[in-house]
């Protein structure tokens, strides 16, 4: 099965569900971002490696990352390998010198380990074509939230339905011209919920 390289280009607070935040990843050389809802907690742990921040007392990912090296574990790769009813789940792919092991773990924890260990990002195809975003125009980033969300003292999620979001009344016209405007606007997670509102009609039809 074919494999994508992800790398993080957007983490900020949810529009839709609160105390939840959106991260966002893209594709390397190409232009599908997939974007997941997690939780506060791993949110701050992704933002605080890449910010290079050192807590006073080592978080849980740390306190990982250090018991793996004092035995001689690392992680190789995180994958992205399925997505049932909205949830992603995600597995490391890890290495003690002689052999290589695969560990189940939530997706943010995944990732929150993955930016510990400068290991790759990976998903399969199947996933980012019924869960990615396609944008257009040049790659960017959007981290201007990663520092406060690093300083901040149990989602893993594509974003909730549109029918809740006020969209289940638009014709699929206006559906796709929303899109466009939410990807144009770097909107993710609205443009996420418009998209599976475009499926979810499609595959009634």
């Amino acid at each position: 099965m074919k494999k994508v390289k992800l790398d993080i280009v957007g983490l900020s607070y949810s529009q839709t569900q609160s105390g939840a935040y959106a991260l966002v990843l893209g594709e390397v050389n190409g232009r599908r971002r997939l974007p997941i809802i997690i939780g506060a907690f791993e949110a701050q742990a992704i933002a605080i490696e890449i910010e290079k921040m050192t807590p006073s007392r080592p978080l849980t990912h740390d306190l990982f990352k250090s018991m793996s090296e004092t035995f001689h574990i690392n992680i190789q790769e995180i994958i992205i390998y399925n997505l049932v009813d909205g949830v992603f789940y995600a597995k490391l792919i890890c290495n003690d010198g002689k052999n290589t092991h695969e560990i189940d773990a939530r997706t943010s924890d995944a990732i929150a380990l993955a930016v510990r260990f400068n290991a790759m990002i990976y998903t399969y195809e199947f996933i980012l074509a019924s869960a990615g975003i396609v944008i257009e125009g040049n790659d960017f980033l959007f981290l201007e939230n990663m520092d406060s969300i690093a300083k901040e003292p149990d989602a893993e999620t594509v974003p909730s339905t549109t029918s809740q979001q006020g969209f289940g009344e638009l014709t699929v016209d206006e559906l796709q011209q929303k899109l466009q405007e939410a990807i144009a606007d770097e909107a993710y997670e609205k443009a996420a919920r418009l998209r599976d509102e475009l499926h979810k009609r499609s595959s009634s039809q």
